[in-house]
């Protein structure tokens, strides 16, 4: 019988699938789009037809199968359009969804150019007739649209390619110039502590230049800032009142408002500008610019949203829910604006910044930064996974085994690595349910890209234990450090040496046994270093470090704790498993998985196994205790014991059919052989960026950390606690001249005081300038008051009063 031959027919085009929910999903085919529900197709229509796909919305919102919020995310509408289109429908059936025809209402019926051109003239004085004679239309027609002229007095706009002839005159109002346009006013622009214009990029290279009337030659506002950050501009005078740029932004004309700060005393959370200047070179702000450019006309742009979210990581406002209990307008302050965002505003903006999937770019970028500046500190990298439970109600395809709960549930993995202190260098977002052992090569990869060709030590715990891998490490340019995994044979205590060092300013003392071993049939060739501890159990190091002291390695092995204290730290103090978002991503429906059939029949025969043993026992047992002169023949043994043998051979029997059964079902299988549903898995891109983030915020607590050590005994021990209660103080607000100056209260004692000023003089010498303005930080703290009425001056001066007082 001949085997029948496959049709030679065309390969399917690329789909693409949106996840509406867990049980609906839509499904694009070239120009076709389709409508699935629990896996079978109710709907489906041509991409052009928009009347069924209003059609669509309703249905599936009509039939309860989707909500509203979830049909809008995925066909990119907005709740009130589902909510119009369910009216339409009810109302007029199908034709209603369609489009009425004519000009629709409330649409301007002249293009925005003929507008401009119509307000360009009508500004160089020109009355409707004139105008309406020029540009071919009725004079009615212009009536309409314009609004009668302005006296002299109101605040003229004048547009790009406009010039003034003949000298400027004063009036009570500047002359406004918006993005690539120029002042044409004489009059100076009040001072509000922050420029009032802006020209960079392209916007410079296509501004009008002014006649050289200016004093100075160069526009002082159109010159750029120290620290290369583009000054947005400002039309307003009072900074507590920012109307004229809100309404720039919402005519698309500004993309980040301009930080105008009010003078002011005792303003809450002040202190937490001391971290601005480790937040600046942190290259957060420089980076992200280049890599998302702007956000879109907005008044809250891209700097002002970073700067909000790191604020709020270092005042520990750990979600963005939290700012529904903080004052907007007090939080505002710290950004130079009369308002903070709020939630909504702030999960807007996280959601364009996750549109552009740069979140990885980025942390790449600020790692090789943190390399550039910190590279001493790189000789060993501490790897390991965080898993993040989810208690959500979706039923997403991933999960782990939480260790801190002892249990295995839904959860994601992010891979952290951290630099020889402890701090975080990068954070990676790992494959659903891979172990270490598969994730390294990716993250040895990622490393390698930003720390370049240096010789690198990572350090892991047992979960990445495989010596091929430490095989292809130490090939790639890695050396190893891990623990040992698995039994091996005790050393005897005599052989142990007592080892004693000072290492990062700390004693350490080890008893340490070197040695050492073979891997692969002895092709591997590593080093193991045992440390016996006092209650006699002994750990085992295996590294390629041959050139490093024993108690050198053991020590770098120890302080692989430093990561989990990272986070352990990370979960109470910036709520790092916090869930940013409900967002949901389609999951790859090829992914195999363990199966877990034969999971199960694995725990069956381990039963199974444990009961056989357990018969084979007693039935030893029996045979060992046979008196042989009642029963000398094995015979009379198997019949004197005919039950425990019956149960010994269906014991075996067992054994060897679930053996049999499991070897027919394969190992693994796709995740879609298992699942009938649309298979999902959570959206990593805005968690992602929350986390570097949280990460930089990390960082720079750790960089005025290092600051601080030598003014503070307790560093170690307080560091941190000293760094939460700075950020929260209070303090006045000064702008005069170029300088914003930061006078912080007193802290709670004198000797944390001395230490914050001596950190604040340190950080006043780097000179940092606001980011968005040209005000250079000026920090100091003011002295402790005296004690009290009881004690009206310091020790040293009642001394000297005493000493001076004349004798009665």
């Amino acid at each position: 019988m001949s085997t029948q031959q496959a049709l030679a027919l065309p390969l399917p085009a690329a789909s693409n699938t949106v996840v509406i929910n867990a049980r609906c999903s839509l499904r694009i085919e070239a120009g076709q789009r389709v409508i699935v529900v629990a896996g079978l197709p109710v709907h489906h229509y041509r991409a052009e037809d928009a009347v069924a796909e209003a059609y669509a919305m309703v249905f599936l919102v009509e039939s309860g199968f989707a909500q509203q919020t979830d049909v809008a995310r995925a066909f990119a509408r907005s709740v009130r359009s589902v909510r119009r289109y369910q009216g339409r429908y009810a109302q007029g059936g199908m034709v209603a969804l369609g489009r009425a025809e004519g000009w629709g209402r409330g649409r301007r019926r002249i293009s925005g150019k003929r507008l401009r051109s119509i307000e360009m003239l009508k500004s160089q004085g020109m009355s409707n007739r004139a105008i309406a004679h020029r540009l071919g239309v009725s004079v009615e027609s212009i009536r309409k649209l314009v609004s009668p002229s302005k006296p002299i007095e109101s605040a003229q706009i004048v547009f790009a390619g406009i010039k003034l002839v003949g000298p400027s005159k004063p009036i009570e109002s500047a002359q406004i110039v918006f993005a690539g346009m120029t002042t044409a006013a004489a009059g100076t622009l009040p001072t509000t502590g922050a420029p009032s214009a802006t020209s960079t990029g392209d916007d410079a290279a296509r501004a009008m230049p002014l006649a050289d009337d200016r004093a100075g030659g160069r526009d002082p506002i159109t010159a750029p800032a120290d620290d290369d950050e583009p000054v947005p501009m400002s039309l307003d005078r009072d900074a507590s009142d920012r109307t004229f740029d809100r309404q720039l932004a919402y005519l698309g004309l500004l993309d980040d408002a301009a930080p105008l700060f009010r003078e002011g005393s005792s303003v809450p959370g002040v202190g937490v500008l001391l971290a601005l200047p480790c937040l600046v070179e942190s290259g957060l702000l420089r980076i992200s610019r280049k890599l998302y450019g702007e956000i879109g006309p907005a008044f809250y742009g891209l700097r002002t949203t970073l700067l909000t979210l790191l604020f709020m990581a270092l005042l520990r406002i750990k979600r963005p829910e939290h700012l529904k209990e903080c004052d907007p307008a007090a939080f505002g302050r710290l950004l130079g604006l009369d308002r903070a965002p709020e939630v909504k505003t702030l999960r807007r903006r996280l959601t364009r910044l996750a549109a552009h999937h740069c979140a990885e770019q980025l942390g790449a970028e600020l790692a090789r930064l943190r390399v550039d500046q910190r590279g001493h500190l790189m000789g060993f990298l501490y790897v390991d996974g965080h898993v993040r439970a989810y208690h959500g109600q979706r039923a997403i395809s991933s999960s782990a085994y939480v260790a801190r709960r002892h249990l295995a549930m839904p959860a994601s993995t992010d891979y952290w690595i951290n630099d020889r202190t402890g701090d975080p260098l990068l954070v990676i977002t790992g494959e659903v349910d891979a172990a270490l052992t598969k994730a390294l090569p990716r993250l040895l990869r990622e490393v390698r890209d930003v720390v370049g060709e240096r010789r690198i030590t990572i350090v892991f715990d047992r979960g990445g234990w495989s010596p091929k891998l430490f095989a292809t490490m130490i090939k790639d340019g890695f050396d190893v450090l891990t623990y040992r995994k698995g039994r091996c044979r005790h050393i005897n205590e005599r052989r142990f040496v007592r080892r004693r060092a000072e290492l990062d300013g700390r004693s350490v003392d080890y008893l340490l046994h070197d040695q050492p071993v073979r891997f692969l049939k002895g092709k591997l060739r590593l080093r193991q270093i045992t440390r016996l501890c006092d209650n006699g159990h002994q750990t085992q190091v295996i590294t390629s470090r041959w050139d490093l002291r024993d108690i050198e390695v053991a020590y770098r092995m120890f302080e692989r704790w430093r990561q989990e204290n990272f986070f352990k730290y990370m979960r109470e103090e910036f709520l790092l498993d916090a869930l940013v978002d409900y967002q949901i991503e389609p999951e790859d429906p090829t992914r195999t998985i363990r199966n877990p059939e034969r999971r199960a029949l694995d725990k069956e025969i381990r039963a199974a196994r444990a009961d056989l043993a357990r018969l084979e026992r007693e039935y030893g047992a029996a045979a060992a205790d046979n008196a042989e002169q009642h029963r000398p023949t094995m015979r009379g043994f198997k019949a004197a014991h005919g039950r425990l043998g019956k149960q010994l051979r269906a014991a075996r029997a067992r054994v060897a059919q679930l053996s049999e059964q499991r070897h027919d079902v394969p190992k693994r299988v796709e995740v879609r052989d298992l699942n009938e549903r649309t298979l999902v898995k959570l959206a990593t891109e805005r968690k992602h960026l929350t986390d570097i983030i949280k990460m930089v915020a990390y960082q720079a607590e750790s960089d005025l950390l290092a600051l601080l050590r030598p003014h503070y005994a307790r560093v170690e021990q307080e560091g941190r606690t000293l760094l939460h209660e700075l950020f929260a103080a209070a303090g006045d607000i000064r702008v005069c001249d170029s300088e914003l100056r930061i006078t912080l209260a007193p802290l709670s004692s004198p000797h944390r005081t001395h230490a914050a000023k001596a950190l604040c003089e340190m950080l006043d010498h780097t000179a940092t300038i606001f980011p968005g303005s040209r005000l250079r930080m000026r920090l100091a703290v003011r002295p402790p008051p005296r004690i009290g009425l009881a004690f009206p001056a310091s020790p040293v001066e009642r001394s000297t009063a005493t000493a001076v007082a004349p004798v009665p």
